[in-house]
């Protein structure tokens, strides 16, 4: 894996994040306020599930 390769991933990662913020700041304003309601356990299972989830991804599909 080169840096480059790296690079670029981290930017296809930007345009994702980015999306729902440019179609709809106010909706993404709303659910962020929302996660203030819960609790610092469920926060952190919601993590591990998207990193688990990321890495599944990862693996199945990683460039040999």
């Amino acid at each position: 894996m080169s840096f480059n390769f790296l690079i670029v991933v981290i930017g296809v990662v930007l345009i994702v994040e980015g999306i729902p913020w440019f179609l709809s700041p106010k909706a993404v304003k709303q659910v962020l306020s929302q996660l203030f309601l819960l609790s610092d356990q469920t926060l952190r299972g919601l993590g591990l599930f998207f990193m688990v989830i990321g890495l599944l991804i990862v693996y199945a599909f990683r460039v040999s």
